[in-house]
């Protein structure tokens, strides 16, 4: 992000001192329209108090005056106002600033030096700087920075003397045209009578200055071949430090931003803009562009002028070291900025937009390439990178909308292009590996396109793959094309073949991968307690002792996503994780943030150690162990078949669909039984902000009762601490019927202590788990014909007379 840009969302006095850095003498409207443009000069070359730097400042001075004109040219008519300030500023600047431009350099440093006072103080960067991270980020970009200025300065010593060098050959030339014409004189002489009185004067007159016109010639020569066997050390040198540079940039930075870039693909930060990249990288393609010029300039100086060189000549090496350093720049810079979906489901449509970070620089956009899109298959991204062919018609599916030009944007001076309507029509999968599913094959989108620079001098073949895809064709593959997704970004390692990752890894990794998951989709992060359960599931092991560590320990891929959870579970150990993540995400995102669910608790340790201590009525939320996306509420209170003992009850799991029904928040506020939240918070106050608003009922004209639903547990007692009595708030209410047929009672039939008891509805709308034998009386012919069902599930038709 420029710092313009950043400056504008500045608020309050920072506001108002930024806008007070401007006006007649510089106008804002200067520094919005031409932010980049003023940004990239090289402000820190010029001292508007020497004197011998107001040449660059002129040519600052021109150059802005230039935008301004071409800005002014490129406006409609429509633009009127716009056009007449902004001629009317550059006229202003020419006249105030003409005679002395280093008074406006002054001003637009002061400018600048102040905005990023404001900025830095506004974002804390003081403070971040002092963190080891801030520091080391810090420290990079200083090293960078020096380095670049070296190379900067380094270009700039050998075009200086590829300048001196040009003047002396060219003075060379003169010499030796003069040395060819005194020859040419003395052969003329020679042919004079030899009686002739002025022969021999003449001829030794012309020989003399022969004589020394090619002793300097001798001496201009040796001087010419030592300065190229100098700058071509010199330019050793450059490329030297340049390739250690564009290393540093390309192979460290640029490859930690994509790496940050698939870990955001596992909810991990999302990675930093490319701005600061694009800068680097565009100053390093100028420097390597003007090099490649000057070694052109030096083999065309040989052809002119061609000497002996003793020893071997490196000039053919250095050519193509620095084309080869562009080379490799175009290519590493053509990257995709946004990824597609990881999990791509056919037929639909989605987006990815790709970036040549150094095409303004070379101006690609003069002639703007095409990029094309084409889905591979793992085996064949591998063979890419083998360098071997891929036809076209070996494509692993068909894309639709899968070709763009590249466009350059002129204010953001980013040339790439989004893809904004592709969709897979088909996909055609490779031969299975082994035991594995489609849900683990990987595929990539290849992003292609070939443009020239330099005038067709030089043409660039370039491509990027995507982060691995996986492809699925209905919605109940999601869960698990998501772990391979998860597993791929959390554990691949740097310049691996595609898309190999490893088999099993340390239990801290993975639950550094979950944890990152979890905190991106759910906000409060996973505790120490919550990654030990884990722990336990993921390893099949019942109540481990609090000793136990697990973080070394190993787990395997299929321990994560191919085998079954025991005991006799139909689930692996990533979709239960997967169901309780998304049930929080969609339906207790507010209650989790809150702290109020503890979720990962086991049913022995809820009862054992945490319930069984605690008064009737104490409760906890605790996700279910038996069901995929399942919470349960467990409370402890008196066995209402011995009064004497007290167990924990576990409530049948709540999924999503049955809080599409009716929230958590006021399922736990219906239930009287439930008192206190563990360990000793009053429900209300830990639910009360969620409980869906109590309405007043609104006159009934159209001659019905109005029917609600309430959560209901009928034939467990209330806690010894609640008594039922008209009085008490906790007193259940009478059960009203349900307000539309879909919505049933369910019979409760499981009362064993620590059992999970059935809600008074199930949220799918469909029949409840009703005995075989109930549900053959309710079906029976034998029913007698009066019995008003109606009336019995509570739907009452105040009109409604009896047949008598």
């Amino acid at each position: 992000m420029s710092l313009w840009a950043k400056a504008q969302t500045l608020q309050g006095d920072a506001l108002q001192q930024m806008q007070a850095l401007y006006g007649p003498h510089f106008p804002i409207e200067v520094r919005h329209y031409f932010a980049h443009w003023i940004e990239d000069q090289p402000w820190q070359d010029i001292d508007p108090d020497i004197r011998g730097h107001e040449g660059k400042a002129s040519m600052i001075l021109d150059a802005l005056i230039k935008q301004l004109q071409y800005k002014y040219d490129q406006l409609s008519e429509t633009d009127f106002l716009l056009r007449l300030k902004m001629k009317e500023i550059a006229d202003h600047f020419t006249k105030n600033y003409g005679s002395n431009p280093l008074d406006l350099v002054r001003i637009i440093k002061r400018c600048i030096a102040t905005e990023q006072t404001l900025v830095d103080q506004a974002t804390g960067l003081n403070q971040e700087m002092m963190s080891a991270e801030g520091a080391a980020r810090s420290e990079t970009n200083r090293k960078i920075s020096e380095a670049f200025q070296l190379l900067k300065q380094f270009t700039q010593e050998t075009e200086n003397d590829l300048r001196i060098m040009q003047q002396k050959q060219e003075y060379f030339v003169i010499q030796y045209q003069e040395s060819i014409r005194l020859q040419a004189q003395l052969q003329q002489v020679r042919q004079q009578p030899a009686q002739d009185p002025t022969r021999v004067m003449n001829e030794t007159t012309l020989q003399k200055k022969k004589n020394e016109v090619d002793a300097l010639l001798q001496q201009e020569a040796q001087q010419l071949l030592q300065m190229r066997i100098t700058l071509a050390e010199k330019h050793r040198t450059t490329f030297h430090h340049l390739s250690e540079l564009q290393q540093r940039i390309v192979e460290e930075e640029l490859i930690q931003w994509k790496r940050r870039q698939q870990l955001a693909g596992n909810g991990g930060p999302q990675e930093e803009t490319l701005d600061l990249l694009q800068q680097w990288c565009e100053a390093l393609a100028e420097i390597i562009w003007t090099n490649r010029q000057q070694i052109k300039r030096v083999e065309m100086q040989r052809q002119q002028l061609p000497i002996q060189q003793p020893g071997p000549d490196i000039l053919p090496e250095l050519s193509t070291t620095i084309t080869a350093l562009l080379s490799q720049l175009v290519t590493s810079t053509f990257i995709i900025e946004k990824q597609p979906p990881q999990v791509l489901k056919t037929q639909t449509r989605f987006q990815a937009s790709v970036r040549l970070l150094v095409g303004g620089k070379l101006n690609v956009h003069m002639n703007p390439p095409n990029v094309k899109a084409t889905i591979i298959s793992e085996n064949q991204a591998r063979a890419l990178l083998r360098n071997e062919r891929i036809k076209d018609n070996e494509n692993s599916g068909e894309i639709l909308n899968n070709t763009g030009v590249m466009e350059y944007h002129q204010a953001t001076r980013i040339l790439g292009v989004t893809f904004r309507n592709m969709q897979l029509k088909r996909i055609k999968r490779p031969e299975k590996k082994g035991q594995e599913t489609v849900c683990e094959e990987k595929f990539t989108i290849l992003f292609q396109s070939q443009f020239s620079v330099g005038g067709n001098e030089l043409v660039f073949q370039v491509r990027t793959m995507s982060l691995p895809i996986v492809v699925i064709v209905h919605g109940n593959q999601d869960s698990n094309a998501w772990a391979t997704i998860l597993w791929d970004n959390a554990f691949a390692e740097a310049n691996r073949s595609p898309f190999c990752v490893p088999t099993d890894v340390t239990w801290s990794q993975l639950a550094g991968a979950l944890n990152c998951k979890w905190t991106s989709v759910n906000g409060r992060p996973l505790s120490e307690s919550n990654m030990k359960y884990l722990a336990a599931k993921a390893f099949n092991i019942n109540n481990p002792p609090e000793s136990e560590d697990f973080g070394q320990s190993k787990i395997s891929w299929s321990q994560f996503n191919k085998e079954t959870l025991q005991p006799n579970r139909p689930f692996t150990f990533w979709q239960w994780f997967d169901g309780v993540m998304e049930l929080t995400k969609k339906n207790l995102k507010g209650p989790w943030e809150d702290g109020t669910i503890l979720g990962f608790v086991n049913k022995d340790r809820a009862r054992d150690t945490m319930l069984m201590s605690k008064p009737n009525g104490t409760f906890l939320l605790r996700f279910s162990d038996s069901e995929i996306g399942g919470i349960t509420i467990a409370w402890v209170a008196q066995d209402p078949n011995n009064p004497s003992e007290r167990q924990v009850w576990n409530l049948q799991p709540f999924t999503t669909r049955d809080f599409g029904i009716r929230s958590l928040s006021d399922r736990i506020h219906d239930l009287p039984h439930l008192v206190n939240l563990y360990p000793d918070i009053p429900k209300d106050e830990a639910f009360s902000k969620y409980y869906t608003p109590i309405r007043d009922k609104p006159a009934q004209t159209d001659g019905y009762v109005p029917a609600a639903l309430r959560a209901t547990v009928e034939t467990l007692p209330l806690p010894a601490a609640a008594p039922m009595t008209s009085d008490n708030p906790n007193t259940p209410l009478p059960m009203e019927g349900p307000s539309s047929p879909t919505e049933q009672p369910t019979i409760m039939n499981d009362m064993s202590p620590d059992s999970e008891i059935l809600q008074d509805f199930d949220g799918n709308g469909a029949e409840a788990d009703m005995s075989e034998d109930i549900l053959s009386v309710l079906s029976s012919e034998s029913l007698p014909d009066n019995i008003d069902v109606n009336r019995l599930l509570g739907f009452v038709d105040k009109d409604f007379k009896p047949s008598s």
